[in-house]
């Protein structure tokens, strides 16, 4: 008993000899730490999700046709495919208002379902080079050079390379380059292109294609705007409202404030059966390691007989205590991981919420802090009953135990 090993394996004895009850109690851990890493990477996920596409989004408002706002907005959330259309004299209108610093015009196309990808819905936006803030940054960074006729960049989501050729409306585009992810479908499931390119797309389409579009170069589909710094772009947004007949101004913060609440909310719900399910899984393997030491009381007498000491029984409880709830978290972490990828594609469909993966850094410490989670169940659930395992004296546990 001098030897940390000793204890150890001692401990794995101890807990191989009633195998049943050992499964029991690891069960109990690996649903809490299942139930709580799986809940908080989830959510982290969707955050993150929202924290980059807002970055990649770049617009504090969004000017879309009034009867076409809910579109927008799934479109937005979603990146559910859709097409509207209003009069491009709106650009210069929303220009002249007060506080707005930049705008720039989008033009949003639904292709048909065979024309190129059979296994992505993808989302055909059209963007102006030369007042654009979204895609353009992107281009100088990575492609450093404008996007030519005929040229597209596509969303991480679209299964293509760059140099591929994609056929849109009878018409041949080649892939320029391939975004990173932002686990926003509105950017991951998109391929954009010139407005000069769409337009020509579509004046072709009346020859190329079986299914012909009708946009003309006065048509586009919403005006993405820039605040100045001084201003509030829900006072802006209204004053567009208020100047601009027949159009919606979505401020895109609130849209996605919005959505963070409610993710806020999710969380807290399953933060609180966590709560509920881990006091559960506590008290039960409080009791059950107090079953324990009333079991072996004789054990523990010899033990103490032979010279062991009182840390060495409160080790022997806490390793056993630690060991099963150091396997549990490791399984909670298999299982809740597994759980997360069979049935995330479901949740998200429901949801129609964005989603993206932490970064490695962040993966790690939340993989860490549930395993430290696990580990301190065990622990907590066994202090009491390894101190009363500690202070029994050698020969009246013997007795006791006979």
């Amino acid at each position: 008993m001098k030897t940390g090993l000793s204890i150890f394996s001692i401990a794995v004895k101890n807990l191989s000899r009633k195998i049943i009850r050992t499964v029991l109690l690891l069960l109990a851990v690996t649903v809490v730490a299942g139930t709580t890493f799986s809940a908080t990477l989830f959510i982290s996920s969707m955050q993150n999700a929202l924290k980059i596409g807002t970055y990649r989004l770049g617009a504090d408002i969004l000017v879309v046709p009034e009867k076409n706002a809910s579109e927008a907005r799934s479109a937005l959330l979603a990146g559910e495919p859709t097409s509207f259309y209003m009069d491009k004299s709106v650009l210069e209108k929303v220009r002249h208002i007060e506080g707005v610093k930049e705008a720039t015009p989008q033009l949003f196309i639904k292709p048909t379902s065979f024309s190129c990808c059979y296994n992505v819905d993808v989302f055909l936006m059209a963007f102006d080079p030369s007042s654009d803030f979204t895609v353009t940054p992107w281009l100088q960074r990575n492609i450093k050079k404008p996007l030519g006729m005929g040229e597209v960049i596509t969303g991480r989501n679209v299964p293509v390379l760059a140099g591929d050729t994609l056929p849109f409306f009878g018409s041949p585009f080649t892939v320029a380059g391939t975004m990173e992810p932002t686990g926003m479908k509105f950017f991951d499931q998109a391929v954009f292109m010139t407005m000069d390119s769409a337009y020509e797309m579509a004046a072709n389409s009346k020859t190329k294609s079986m299914q012909p579009i009708s946009i003309s170069r006065n048509e586009i589909s919403t005006v993405l705007v820039r605040v100045l710094n001084d201003y509030i772009p829900d006072r802006v947004a209204l004053k567009i409202e208020h100047d601009v007949e027949g159009i919606k101004a979505i401020v895109s913060d609130a849209v996605l404030n919005t959505v963070r609440k409610q993710l806020n909310g999710l969380m807290n719900g399953i933060l609180l059966i966590s709560a509920v399910v881990w006091m559960l899984a506590l008290l039960m393997m409080g009791f059950a390691f107090y079953m324990i030491v009333n079991e072996r009381q004789r054990e523990v007498g010899l033990l103490r007989a032979m010279g062991a000491r009182k840390l060495h029984i409160f080790r022997l409880i806490i390793t056993e205590a630690v060991l099963i709830s150091t396997a549990g978290g490791v399984c909670g972490l298999i299982c809740g991981s597994a759980i997360l990828l069979t049935f995330k594609g479901l949740i998200l469909h429901s949801l129609k919420l964005p989603y993206l993966l932490p970064p490695p850094m962040m993966l790690a410490e939340l993989t860490a802090s549930a395993l430290l989670f696990a580990m301190l169940t065990g622990l907590l659930s066994s202090l009491a009953p390894a101190i009363l395992a500690s202070r029994m004296e050698p020969y009246e546990a013997i007795r006791k135990g006979e």
